[in-house]
């Protein structure tokens, strides 16, 4: 059921609300979002993979052929693979990764990995209280 246009611009002000509130959050969100829109094609190219690699299995029980029913069964294998991991983005898949702004902008995220490496010493509370202020004084 679609939304109305009301719901629609509501949820608009929800989303640059949050991106003003916790930009970091709004990325990653945003990024999830992303990724899943590539899991139907994995998962696709999975299926076809497995279908395929029964078929093989099946020939290769017809004519009794060991050696091409365990090619068949490693294609099963990784189609199944293939088909139920997403596709990551980011760090993982060596992409550009990204803070967004509080003017929408995307800057490198470089500056915020380097800035915790500096502050990694200290007990858990600690760090747990950094992070808590220097997200306090990112939204002033």
């Amino acid at each position: 059921m679609p939304l109305s246009e009301h719901e629609q611009k509501l949820l608009e002000q929800m989303e640059q609300q949050l991106l003003a509130d916790d930009p970091r959050f709004a990325t990653t969100m945003r990024d999830q979002r992303r990724s899943r829109g590539a899991s139907p094609r994995r998962g696709a190219l999975g299926i076809t993979a497995i279908v395929i690699g029964l078929a093989i299995v099946v020939l290769a029980l017809f004519f009794n052929n060991l050696w091409l029913g365990i090619p068949a069964i490693v294609l099963m294998f990784g189609g199944l693979v293939i088909a139920l991991t997403g596709g990551a983005q980011g760090d993982a898949a060596g992409g550009p990764t990204g803070v967004v702004g509080s003017g929408g902008s995307s800057r490198p995220s470089s500056a915020a990995s380097s800035r915790r490496r500096k502050q990694g010493s200290g007990t858990f509370m600690q760090r747990l209280e950094q992070r808590w202020d220097r997200r306090r004084d990112d939204g002033r």
